[in-house]
């Protein structure tokens, strides 16, 4: 397995326990893995963007623009800011949540329009609400691990494999809730409930 993934949000959303999953993922198949995290405004709701670069051999945790092969986005503007590092042919999984950033709230800007129309140009796109299915599953903090179920669901890798590395991730109290909306996230991308 050789894989390069950006995983974009914002502060707050869980964005590093979703590139821990990944890199844990990658350690018990015996793979090199490098995550590096580069932090927008260093408070909650500032952006925040992680590369997962996993392989035989890994050298440089940062990934280029155009060389990731999957963008994890938990919202639709940090989907399109993370849009360039998407090589031709990748795909990305968005959260259809959006969450106005300071500039809109201060009515310094308008939330851009037409962000999934824009990103499905660009690649294969997987759009679901996240935030809704956690909530259903009864883990409404869940939704990055919903996310990831839905990229789990694109990837050549059994889901009890996904499965371990969210229980060696998250703390004993929350694994039940992870399993559960990691599962939700899966089933989504099963049930047909994405856009393509």
């Amino acid at each position: 397995m050789k894989m390069n993934v950006i995983i974009a949000g914002v502060g707050g959303q869980g964005i590093l326990l979703s590139s821990r999953v990944l890199g844990q993922l990658a350690m018990d198949a015996r793979m090199d893995v490098k995550v590096s995290e580069v932090h927008g405004m260093s408070q909650r709701g500032g952006d925040v963007v992680t590369h997962v670069r996993i392989g035989e051999r890994i050298f440089s945790p940062l990934i280029e623009e155009g060389a990731a092969d999957a963008v994890i986005a938990f919202e639709q503007l940090e989907a399109l800011r993370a849009l360039p590092f998407l090589m031709q042919g990748g795909f990305i999984v968005v959260n259809t949540q959006k969450i106005a950033p300071m500039p809109v709230l201060t009515k310094a800007a308008a939330y851009p329009e037409g962000i999934l129309e824009k990103i499905a140009s660009h690649g294969a796109l997987v759009a679901l609400d996240a935030q809704a299915i956690a909530v259903e599953c009864g883990a409404p903090r869940a939704v990055n691990i919903v996310l990831l179920g839905a990229f789990a669901r694109r990837m050549h890798m059994d889901k009890e494999r996904w499965q371990s590395a969210i229980v060696k991730s998250v703390p004993p109290a929350t694994r039940q809730a992870n399993q559960q909306a990691f599962l939700a996230g899966w089933e989504a991308a099963d049930n047909n409930r994405l856009l393509m």
